[in-house]
């Protein structure tokens, strides 16, 4: 016996990636090619919120992404209130709070969503994963420990560095964890974060009250109060640009200080001692903050190094350029390089992901990370080239 009755099932969504942009144009449009290469094989959405740029972000969305949602905000209402309006806006069960200036790879998500970290989890509370930055070195601010005074005091003065297997000074930068290992840590960074969107909604979002800077910090910290367990996932691996998003100099060092100042006064009531070292740290800290951002010159590339399948694109870089361009190939999945690239000369590496994908790009670069290369990645179907020589630099993009 049949009947005519029909199951519809429905399909709920999996993830909701957000991106907060702010006057990142090229950056966003290459993390945005990133995501959507990262949620093919996913029920998921991207929601783009727009802090009022001056620049032409919102118009290259509405161009190039029409079917992807743009939340145009009229002021620029910082990170957090930013996120927690795209939140509200989200349906899928996981939401990824990701910085414009990141590119993922394309099994990014479907590796932490299809971890033991999620499956079989009831503690879950917020994953990161393993951050480089545009010359390919790992970020360290990719896992950290709670900053209480002992722990800031051991940072601000540099003692993790001088003792990085002693639990007493290695906890700032949750040290008893290498680059390459998953496991549980306290505080992840908001370039990348993912979790339930239930727990966001449960924790209250980011605190509107601070501006920027302490926001993920505090995230993290509230998830712990919460009773959840934070996780850095090593598995994959996202590019921060990082010093994209924020400039180092007097206005990143004040509100820097305001900051540090908003998370202690929140979560740690202390004596009149303890307000006295905090202020001295905090100074001394973002002082130091704010010279790491001096950004030495950038080095000038005597030779390029095109990888790509496209003869016609080599052609188009040298005319752009001015200079000769080399072009290479991938041979056994390994991108070869020529006899005639010398070792010694500065060279600039482009990387056409058309012809590579973004994992084999960040691979390559991490591969090559401290040597005589920098790195340039051309975005799929676009006409520039994109990268940043460290993590204090603001970045550079070429038009072709």
């Amino acid at each position: 016996m049949s009947n005519n009755l029909t199951i519809h099932y429905i399909c709920p969504m999996q993830l909701s990636v957000i991106i907060l942009n702010y006057n990142v144009r090229y950056f966003l449009e290459q993390c945005v090619l990133s995501v959507e290469k990262a949620i093919q094989n996913l029920e998921a959405e991207i929601i783009v919120v727009d802090n009022h740029s001056s620049d032409d972000s919102c118009a290259m969305m509405r161009a190039r992404f029409p079917h992807i949602k743009l939340i145009e905000n009229k002021a620029n209402l910082g990170f957090p209130k930013g996120n927690n309006i795209a939140v509200k806006e989200a349906k899928g069960e996981y939401i990824c709070i990701l910085n414009p200036d990141t590119v993922v790879a394309e099994d990014t998500f479907e590796k932490i969503l299809n971890s033991q970290l999620v499956t079989r989890n009831s503690q879950l509370g917020i994953i990161g994963c393993k951050l480089i930055d545009g010359t390919g070195n790992f970020l360290p601010e990719s896992k950290r420990g709670v900053p209480t005074p002992w722990v800031a005091f051991t940072k601000i003065f540099g003692l993790y560095k001088f003792f990085p297997n002693s639990t007493l000074f290695n906890q700032y930068y949750a040290q008893h964890l290498n680059e390459n290992q998953s496991g549980e840590v306290d505080i992840l960074v908001g370039a990348f974060m993912v979790m339930k969107r239930e727990l966001y909604l449960e924790l209250g979002g980011f605190d509107e009250d601070c501006f920027m800077y302490a926001d993920d910090i505090d995230l993290s910290y509230r998830a712990l109060l919460h009773g959840k367990k934070n996780y850095y996932f090593a598995e994959t691996t996202v590019i921060h640009y990082k010093g994209e998003s924020t400039v180092k100099d007097g206005t990143y060092m004040r509100r820097f200080q305001e900051a540090m100042q908003f998370f202690y006064q929140k979560h740690y009531q202390g004596s009149f001692f303890f307000s006295m070292f905090m202020r001295i740290g905090i100074v001394f800290f973002a002082l130091v903050k704010m010279f790491q951002g001096k950004v030495s010159p950038k080095p000038v590339p005597e030779q390029y190094l095109l990888v790509s399948d496209t003869e016609a694109l080599r052609e188009k870089l040298t005319a752009v350029l001015q200079k000769s361009v080399e072009r290479t190939t991938m041979e056994n999945g390994k991108i070869v390089i020529s006899q005639t690239i010398s070792k010694i000369k500065q060279t600039e590496v482009i990387l056409d992901v058309d012809y590579l994908g973004f994992k084999k790009a960040m691979s390559f670069l991490k591969e090559n990370k401290n040597k005589s290369f920098t790195f340039k990645l051309l975005p799929p179907s676009s006409n520039f080239i994109i990268g940043s020589n460290s993590s204090n630099d603001r970045g550079e993009v070429i038009q072709i």
